[in-house]
């Protein structure tokens, strides 16, 4: 039964990346920097939109901070395309969207969004739906903070 489980996931390339970024989250909470190393491209893209103090993903992917500083803990782990989005928050003041490109079961570009509320929208519709106007593949939804203004982005596909 479980390799079945795997060869199901290893022919579905979004269960793939899935598990990939799953793995990246579990081996940063255990400090696990060879696994870590194992996912990551050598020439990571990162953009960053939030507070400059806020750069908590990007310090721990380059070993300038320790796993135990600030724990990211995805509420939500979500495939767009071949982009991975993890949503986390803690309580009302921290809330944060990481965007993960894979490319050949390598992650090759990361986004960080630091207490901004981010929408995903296709910007290539099918032909048939061109006269509709929602093209929403991803929305923040963090219930915590519902109340809260933050900045939004979109995030172009």
């Amino acid at each position: 039964m479980e390799s079945k489980k795997n060869e199901a996931m290893v022919s579905n390339p979004e269960m793939q990346n899935k598990a990939i970024v799953d793995t990246l989250y579990k081996a940063l909470a255990h400090g696990d920097t060879s696994t870590v190393v194992k996912l990551l491209t050598t020439d990571l893209e990162w953009w960053f939109h939030g507070p400059p103090r806020c750069h908590h993903m990007m310090r721990m992917l380059t070993g300038e901070s320790s796993h135990s500083e600030f724990r990211f803990e995805p509420r939500s782990i979500e495939v767009v395309g071949d982009c991975v989005i993890a949503e986390g928050w803690e309580g009302a003041q921290v809330y944060w969207v990481h965007v993960w490109t894979l490319k050949d079961g390598l992650i090759t570009q990361f986004r960080e969004y630091f207490n901004t509320w981010l929408t995903v929208r296709d910007v290539k519709p099918p032909r048939w739906e061109i006269g509709s106007d929602n093209h929403t593949l991803w929305q923040s939804q963090p219930r915590d903070l519902a109340r809260r203004s933050l900045p939004g982005l979109l995030l172009a596909i």
